[in-house]
């Protein structure tokens, strides 16, 4: 995504016109499936046909989702039902009623570990959040009064180095809130400092299965170890620090008026930051070395948090009334105090970004959907067959600059070509930061479009895509050097 990613990024067109050069191949009649079960190849049938389609026609929806206002998830949702319901139709009345259901409940096990494992990390982020971490840290970088090309180095490596822990969207949204606050009347600034935060929240992420969902996919499937992420941090210091400082050149003198704001963090909140990343270890342990899928770790850790919550909420009376003495000759604080309710942690689980984990569950599944029709098998022959997989993966990276990088990982995990550890750290890499080459490339761009409406345009970050395309390819050179002895290693999968 991201991580929480989350991922507000529109639809997988580019996975669709892939998958429509398999209608220019031959079919090949009947595939293994999953557990070793026949599965007819549709790809020249009216069946085939028609699942793409609708995967067109919901993908059509996604796309215009800011123009006629229908939330993404709903339209993948139908798709990914109606599709799955004609293989359905198909294979009972060929006589083969329990191939889709297998492989159905396969799908349906991909999203629900992708689902739970997102749901713990955003409760974790909503819990921050309503205990005002995230909020203290803007005051405390709004306060400090810096020049404008100081403010635009902070919020970029800030967001480098936050992203892989609080996903490449939280952390965009967080930095783009700091430059609105300091600098709401300089235009120019705000443009480039929203272009900056949403290339180093991009390039923070890819090198952390934490920092987006296409990093946390390739980590849960077991393709690539956590510890072997780290081979992605230089190349990605390079994709970030190269149009960094190309724009720095670019952004005004002076300094905005300090402002000034006080934020007192909520009982708890170091604590709950302690937990976060007590979780993250127990995740990162628990598939390393147990190798048990990582949301079990991260739902241990949700289980550890909803303890906290308990705790919180049951000494908060005898927390108040200290406070009371505390402050008895302040009566605006005792006012306040009045005002704290209990942490709740059922509403901080509500407030997750259901729309966003529905529309994983719809391109999931309509992606599955697809590639047991045969589609996948013949895009692989497109790109890692017919293609060297370095430009394929290169390619990837590009095709996440116009579509979603979501459903196009989805696909490439799922095709899972035989590729080096080297080819597959690549992949991850370009997924990762090619939605930087346009605004509407990644999370982190369509919320910044949202949340710095007017000042942050799709134009101006196109300004921009030249520079960022130098970072892009100075990212792939420098991991095609440093870690070229990866190229000839196989991958180790992870058991899970």
């Amino acid at each position: 995504m991201s991580l929480m990613g989350h991922s507000r990024r529109r639809g997988g067109v580019l996975t669709l016109l892939l998958a429509g050069l398999s209608l220019l191949l031959p079919s090949v009649g009947f595939a293994a499936s999953t557990g070793g079960a026949e599965t007819v190849v549709l790809t020249d049938h009216w069946v085939g046909y028609t699942c793409l389609v609708i995967f067109v026609i919901a993908y059509a929806l996604v796309i215009g989702e800011e123009q006629i206002h229908l939330r993404k998830s709903k339209p993948v949702i139908m798709s990914a039902g109606i599709i799955w319901m004609i293989i359905g139709w198909y294979y009972q009345t060929n006589d083969m009623p329990h191939v889709v259901e297998t492989a159905l409940r396969h799908n349906l096990l991909e999203y629900a570990e992708l689902m739970l494992f997102l749901l713990a990390a955003m409760t974790y982020i909503n819990a921050l959040e309503e205990r005002r971490m995230f909020d203290a840290l803007r005051v405390w970088l709004v306060k400090k009064g810096f020049s404008y090309r100081t403010l635009f180095w902070i919020t970029g490596v800030l967001a480098f180095f936050i992203s892989p822990i609080a996903d490449n969207l939280t952390t965009a949204l967080l930095m783009c809130a700091v430059v609105m606050a300091v600098g709401a009347g300089n235009r120019a600034f705000v443009t480039i400092a929203c272009v900056n935060i949403v290339v180093a929240a991009n390039a923070g992420g890819a090198f952390s299965p934490f920092g987006d969902i296409t990093t946390l996919m390739v980590w849960q499937k077991g393709l690539v170890s956590f510890s072997q992420f780290g081979a992605l941090f230089l190349p990605s210091v390079v994709n970030y620090i190269v149009p960094a400082i190309i724009m720095s050149f670019f952004v005004g003198t002076g300094a905005p008026e300090p402002i000034s704001e006080f934020i007192e963090l909520k009982r708890g909140a170091r604590r709950i930051v302690v937990l976060f990343l007590v979780t993250i270890a127990i995740a990162v342990v628990g598939h390393s070395y147990l190798g048990v899928p990582p949301v079990l770790g991260m739902m241990t850790g949700l289980g550890l948090l909803k303890l906290f919550g308990y705790y919180l909420r049951m000494s908060l009376p005898k927390s108040l009334e200290k406070k009371r003495r505390r402050f008895a000759s302040d009566p605006q604080r005792l006012q306040a105090l009045e005002n704290i309710g209990p942490f709740d942690i059922f509403n901080r689980v509500s407030r997750a970004e259901w729309d966003t984990l529905l529309f994983f569950y719809g391109v999931i599944m309509s992606v599955g959907g697809l590639g047991f029709i045969g589609y996948l098998a013949a895009m692989s022959n497109t790109l890692y067959v017919n293609w060297d997989p370095t430009y394929a993966n290169i390619a990837v990276g590009v095709i996440s600059a116009l579509v979603d990088n979501i459903p196009v990982m989805f696909a490439v995990l799922t095709m899972q070509p035989d590729m080096s550890l080297g080819q597959w750290l690549l992949v991850t890499l370009t997924a990762g930061v090619g939605g930087s080459l346009l605004s509407i490339g990644s999370a982190a761009g369509v919320a910044l479009m949202g949340q710095a409406k007017g000042y942050y345009t799709f134009f101006g970050h196109l300004k921009w895509a030249w520079a960022i395309a130098l970072g892009y390819m100075a990212s792939i050179w420098v991991h095609l050097q440093l870690n070229a002895e990866l190229f000839d290693q196989a991958i180790n999968k992870v058991a899970h």
